[in-house]
C-alpha cells in the first residue's frame, strides 16, 4: 500500500520537475536537497502538507485516507501485504533453489544444523512470498570417508537387533567407538578406507548396509522436520551424484583444468597465475572423490533438472572457502549461471545445553524448549484454558528458538541462553506469540459483531496512526526486528484503544484495525517459520 502514497507524491514531483514519476518512487524518502528551493507543490486529497527541511522534503499524508487505503488493502489481500511493494518488484519472479539443513546420515540430528534449517526455511518462505517458484532441497551428507569408518565399525561391532530397536543411538555408539579405535589402530583406518572403496565400486553388501543406514536416518529426520514446521521438495545427497563425478572429471580434463600433483591427487588450479599457489583437490591419491567433486556434479545436475534462476546454499561460515572454490570451478567450466549462485554463511551457536548437560542433538533442544515453556505457562492462569497445552508449549518454544536465532548479526557466533530465549517480554518469540494470541482473544470475544472499514474517522488518533504508519513501510514484514517493533506497537495499541465500552463506530473501526494487524503479524511470523498460536 505504500506504493499508492509514493505514487501520489511522485506524480506531484514529476509534474513540477518534468520527469517520469517512476524516477521518484524509490527516492521518496531521500529527495536531493537541490529540489527544496525549486518545488512549489500543492496540497491535495492525499497530501495535506508539504514542507522543506534540511536536505529533505516532508509530506504529511491525510490520516483518514491513510487509514482507509491501508485497511481496504489489508482486508482484500492480507497475504500479500508487505511483500508486494513496488520497491521489491525487481526481486520478484523466477525459480529459486534453496539448499539448507543438510545433516549427515547415520547420526541423530545434531543441534549444529538448527541454524541452517531456520535460516534456509526463512529464505525459502520469503522468496515464495515475493512470488518466486521455490525448490527446497535437503542435500544430505550421505557419502564420504566417514561412511567407510561407520561401515567398518558396524561390521566389527554392530548389531542388527539394536539397529531395529534404537537405530540412531546404536549407529552413534558404533561411530564413536570406531573413531576412538582408529586413532590408535592402523588396521581400523585401513578397514575404513577399504569399506569406502567398496562403496565407490558399488559392492552389493557395502551398499545394502549403507542404504539401511540412510533409510533409517531420513525417516527420523522427517519426524523432526515436522515438529519444526519445515518441509522439503527434494531429499538429495552426495551419493546420488557419485556416479556423475567421472563426467565432471572428464570435462575438466578436456578443458585442461584438471592437473595431477606429485602426490597423485587431481586438482583444479584456482590461482589465476597457473602456479598452483591456490587449488582445489577433486580426487585423492587413491582415486576416491571428495565433497567438492560431488558438489560440482550436484550443481550441474540441478541446473539441468530444475532450470533454476538462482541457487542459494545455506551453511555455516566454515564452508565459505569451499563455496568460493565451487563457484570458481563452475565458472571456469564455462557455466555463467554460477554467478547467480550464492552462499549464505552464518555464525555458530555456543553453549547450547539442557538441564542434563551439553546438548548434542536437536531433539534434546526441542524437548527442553517445550518443557521449559510448559513450566512457564503453568504459572499463568490463562494456560489452564488451553485444550492442548503441550502442543502450544512446543510451538511457542520453537518460536523462541527461531527469533533468538535472528536477533544477532548473521555472521556472528552467539552464546545461547535459555532465560533470554524464553523471556515473555522484549524482542522474543514468546512475546510475538503472546501479542498474536491476545489479538485472537479480542476478536473471539467480539466474534458476533460485524465490523468493516467503512468509517475510519475513529482511527486518526496518534496511537492508531503510529500502527498505520508502521504498516505503510511495506518492506518491514520481511524483517524480524521490525516485526518485533510492530508487535510492541500493537500491544500498546491493544491496551490504549479499548473496544469494550466504546461507541459502536469506534469499536467497529478498532476491531477492523486489530483484525488487519493480526493477519499481518501472523503472515510475518509464518515467513520467519513460526506457526502462530491463538491461545496462550
Amino acid at each position: 500500500m505504500a506504493c499508492f502514497f509514493r505514487r501520489c507524491v511522485a506524480l506531484q514531483l514529476a509534474e513540477v520537475c518534468g520527469l517520469s514519476e517512476d524516477v521518484f518512487i524509490p527516492l521518496i524518502s531521500a529527495v536531493p536537497n537541490v529540489f527544496c528551493s525549486q518545488l512549489q507543490m500543492k496540497r491535495g486529497a492525499v497530501v495535506e502538507e508539504v514542507s522543506a527541511g534540511r536536505g529533505v522534503i516532508h509530506f504529511r499524508l491525510n490520516r483518514p485516507i491513510l487509514a482507509q487505503k491501508l485497511l481496504e488493502q489489508l482486508c482484500s489481500e492480507p497475504d500479500g501485504f508487505g511483500v508486494k511493494s513496488e520497491l521489491l518488484r525487481h526481486l520478484q519472479g523466477g525459480r529459486t533453489l534453496v539448499e539448507f539443513s543438510s545433516p549427515n546420515i547415520a547420526k541423530k540430528f545434531h543441534a549444529g544444523h538448527l541454524r541452517s534449517t531456520i535460516i534456509g526455511n526463512f529464505i525459502a518462505n520469503l522468496k515464495k512470498a515475493l512470488g518466486n517458484e521455490v525448490i527446497r532441497v535437503n542435500y544430505l551428507g550421505d557419502w564420504g570417508m566417514q561412511f567407510g569408518l561407520l561401515g567398518a565399525g558396524f561390521e566389527r561391532s554392530g548389531s542388527q537387533e539394536k539397529l531395529r530397536t534404537q537405530p540412531l543411538e546404536h549407529l552413534f555408539e558404533v561411530y564413536v567407538q570406531v573413531n576412538r579405535e582408529a586413532e590408535c589402530d592402523e588396521s581400523v583406518r585401513s578397514a575404513a578406507a577399504e569399506f569406502f572403496r567398496r562403496l565407490e565400486r558399488g559392492e552389493d553388501q557395502a551398499l545394502a548396509l549403507w542404504r539401511q543406514f540412510r533409510e533409517i536416518t531420513v525417516d527420523e529426520y522427517k519426524r523432526i522436520y515436522q515438529r519444526l514446521g519445515v518441509h522439503f521438495d527434494h531429499y538429495s545427497g552426495e551419493a546420488f551424484h557419485q556416479h556423475q563425478t567421472q563426467n565432471v572429471l572428464d570435462e575438466l580434463m578436456t578443458r585442461g583444468l584438471l592437473k595431477t600433483t606429485e602426490k597423485g591427487t587431481a586438482v583444479v588450479d584456482l590461482s589465476g597465475a597457473g602456479d598452483l599457489s591456490s587449488y582445489a583437490t577433486l580426487v585423492r591419491s587413491d582415486g576416491t572423490s571428495l565433497y567438492i567433486t560431488r558438489d560440482v556434479a550436484a550443481a550441474l545436475d540441478r541446473k539441468q533438472r530444475f532450470g533454476f534462476d538462482e541457487m542459494i546454499y545455506v551453511t555455516d561460515k566454515s564452508q565459505t572457502v569451499h563455496f568460493r572454490q565451487l563457484f570458481h570451478i563452475l565458472l571456469a567450466m564455462g557455466h555463467q549461471w554460477a554467478e547467480r549462485c550464492v552462499h549464505v554463511a552464518f555464525g555458530l551457536v555456543q553453549g547450547m545445553s539442557t538441564r542434563r548437560g551439553e546438548v548434542v542433538f536437536l531433539e534434546d533442544v526441542l524437548e527442553e524448549a517445550r518443557s521449559r515453556m510448559l513450566n512457564n505457562m503453568r504459572q499463568s492462569s490463562t494456560s489452564k484454558e488451553l485444550e492442548e497445552p503441550e502442543q502450544t508449549a512446543e510451538r511457542v518454544g520453537i518460536s523462541a528458538l527461531i527469533v533468538q536465532d535472528f536477533r544477532g548479526p548473521l555472521m556472528s557466533d552467539y552464546k545461547f541462553d535459555w532465560d533470554k530465549v524464553l523471556q515473555a517480554h522484549g524482542d522474543t518469540g514468546v512475546f510475538l506469540q503472546y501479542t498474536h494470541a491476545r489479538l485472537c482473544s479480542l476478536l473471539r470475544r467480539h466474534a458476533r459483531e460485524t465490523y468493516s472499514c467503512c468509517d475510519v474517522s475513529p482511527l486518526v488518533d496518534s496511537r492508531s496512526v503510529s500502527v498505520l504508519q508502521h504498516l505503510l513501510r511495506a518492506r518491514w514484514v520481511v524483517l524480524m526486528r521490525s516485526l518485533c517493533v510492530f508487535s510492541h506497537l500493537v500491544a500498546v495499541a491493544h491496551r490504549e484503544l479499548p473496544v469494550k465500552g466504546s461507541s459502536a463506530a469506534v469499536a467497529q473501526a478498532r476491531l477492523c484495525l486489530f483484525s488487519a494487524v493480526r493477519s499481518v503479524l501472523a503472515n510475518g511470523m509464518r515467513i520467519l517459520g513460526i506457526t502462530p498460536v491463538e491461545k496462550m
